[in-house]
């Protein structure tokens, strides 16, 4: 772990308010006890967002009182050293043995490491069934579709580089109901069709809202579209934007639940990640795999990192 004095400002704001009292009496003790709350509560919800945690401590020569300022402070220090940016698996964990990119086996494996998320692509087919790639063509025998002109019958006969079928977002959905430790994270592809958007974003929320997957599932898009589908679909649902083009205030005011955008357009703006953080927005940052940039993003104060190398990522963090 850390040593506390290697908390950057960035990541630990922390707001100390003194009450005096000569002799603190079991009143004092439960405001204090009332501020812990505040604190533990703060670290989730971001109640006071110039302030990463606030906290009433009391003025007092009892050595009992002492103990109770000095346990809420460090408890304060404590959340903050916690409070690591989590890891996102791109395209689920698919660089180990079996797996591929965009896989069940892919998705499964980020579950068995311990991962916050497990990010994946999906797209719309010609006969309207949600199905996971990223490109916006595969090959099949030779010969290059566009997902989004093909049938499904046809898409499932393409293989991926450890064998599977390619998945459609049902089956992939299924395979997540297993999962305990992470959450998908569902990237809408732009379509060349607005319509077509529209009906695999209410399709893919249905579908998740049947199995009863609303609390494990978040949404991630480069469309300004489908950040509106989502807010209108399921208002609790969590929905990133990706383009890089926005600032968080105006993230903010689209009801996004915060920015996930390339490293370098967060190189350009670090001040975006305190802009986000004072909105109450989360940070995401991709596609971060060189030990220099983890790093780097590390050190910006931001929320999640998406990576293809998401063990040497948790192993980052756990040095810090």
């Amino acid at each position: 772990m850390r040593h506390p004095e290697f908390v950057s400002q960035t990541q630990f704001r922390l707001l100390t308010l003194t009450v005096f009292h000569k002799e603190p009496n079991l009143r004092n003790l439960k405001t204090l006890i009332f501020m812990g709350l505040c604190v533990y509560i703060n670290f989730y919800v971001h109640l006071f967002p110039k302030f990463d945690y606030i906290v009433l401590v009391m003025n007092s020569q009892k050595k009992f009182y002492q103990i109770i300022n000095a346990t809420l402070i460090s408890l304060c220090i404590c959340f903050s050293m916690y409070a690591q940016p989590k890891v996102i698996a791109h395209r689920g964990y698919w660089k180990t043995e079996g797996s591929a990119q965009n896989s069940i086996r892919s998705l499964l494996k980020a579950d068995s490491i311990g991962v916050y998320g497990s990010e994946v692509d999906i797209w719309l087919s010609a006969d309207g069934i949600p199905v996971v790639n990223h490109d916006a063509t595969v090959v099949l025998n030779g010969k290059k579709l566009t997902v989004e002109e093909t049938t499904t019958d046809t898409l499932k006969q393409v293989k991926l580089a450890n064998g599977e079928p390619l998945p459609t977002f049902e089956a992939y959905l299924d395979a997540f109901a297993t999962c305990q430790n992470t959450k998908l994270i569902v990237e809408f592809k732009t379509h060349k069709e607005k319509a077509h958007e529209n009906e695999l974003a209410a399709k893919a929320i249905q579908m998740v809202r049947n199995r009863h997957l609303q609390n494990k599932v978040e949404y991630i898009s480069f469309g300004k579209n489908f950040v509106e589908q989502v807010r209108k679909l399921d208002p609790e649902a969590k929905i990133y934007y990706l383009n890089g083009d926005l600032t968080p205030a105006e993230l903010s005011t689209m009801g996004a639940a915060g920015l996930d955008y390339h490293y370098n357009v967060l190189y350009q703006h670090p001040e975006w990640v305190k802009q986000a953080h004072e909105k109450g927005l989360k940070v995401n940052v991709w596609t971060v795999n060189s030990s220099e940039d983890i790093q780097k993003v590390i050190d910006l104060g931001v929320d999640f990192i998406t990576t293809d190398e998401p063990e040497t990522v948790k192993q980052k963090i756990a040095e810090l």
